[in-house]
């Protein structure tokens, strides 16, 4: 993938581009085109952006494709999906492919894919997916209503518990947990997922309130010499165990 330089890159080119776009480009964040969407690849160096994310980082994740299903049969129907489902609501289980299947409640779930964009479990099901042909089962498109972050880092409980009043210390609130709840004042679904030896915390809101979160967060994490990094970065640490 070519990496662009985020001075020379038209925003006009591309149809799919995160809602936090302006803030990237005004912060010299250098851009990726990713299946057609304009995504942040790195904002330092690759090298620098990987130390930074194994600190603390926070990387924008809302170009990558995301959906949900909620009704009485989605259990079922995602189960003959070959899916392994979570056995509670808030909690949330890798798939084979690398994807993550999050329970928000019996009936709800979310399906995300991984950060490299491997994994195709979510184009799948929204594309086998129709209104007539699957009773008691409806398209969530968290694609278009959500934002979605990573937070990086041996320190993102720290800057955690500036923002909201869960208690998500990395021995208590362990790999896999989810929190619905308020972060920076705003309704954020929160899932633990670490990616390689690294702790992230992925961060889904409504996209109406992502730059008002981006900045909230960014604030908190100063104290902590946080700050943002590209999806690059986030690879390279899934790789590393």
């Amino acid at each position: 993938m070519s990496t662009l330089s985020g001075e020379h890159v038209s925003a006009d080119q591309y149809i799919r581009r995160s809602p936090l776009y302006r803030r990237h480009q005004t912060a010299g964040a250098q851009f990726e085109d990713r299946a057609g969407a304009l995504s942040v690849a790195t904002y330092d160096s690759l090298n620098n952006d990987v130390l930074q994310a194994g600190h603390l980082g926070l990387t924008d994740l809302s170009t990558l494709i995301r959906v949900g299903f909620k009704g009485a049969a989605t259990p079922d129907w995602l189960e003959k999906h070959d899916i392994q489902l979570p056995e509670a609501p808030n909690r949330a289980e890798p798939q084979a492919d690398g994807s993550l299947v999050a329970r928000l409640s019996q009936e709800e779930h979310l399906i995300l894919p991984d950060v490299s964009m491997n994994s195709k479990l979510a184009n799948k099901l929204q594309a086998g997916w129709s209104l007539d042909s699957t009773d008691k089962v409806y398209l969530l498109p968290r694609h278009d209503s959500h934002c979605w972050l990573a937070l990086t880092g041996k320190l993102t409980s720290e800057a955690l518990a500036k923002v909201c009043g869960v208690d998500m210390r990395l021995h208590k609130f362990i790999n896999g947990d989810i929190a619905q709840t308020s972060l920076a004042r705003v309704n954020a679904i929160i899932v633990r997922h670490d990616l390689g030896g690294t702790p992230c915390f992925y961060i889904l809101s409504d996209v109406s309130s992502a730059e008002f979160l981006w900045d909230g967060l960014l604030d908190a994490m100063q104290e902590f010499e946080g700050s943002a990094v590209g999806t690059a970065a986030l690879e390279k640490l899934a790789k590393i165990n």
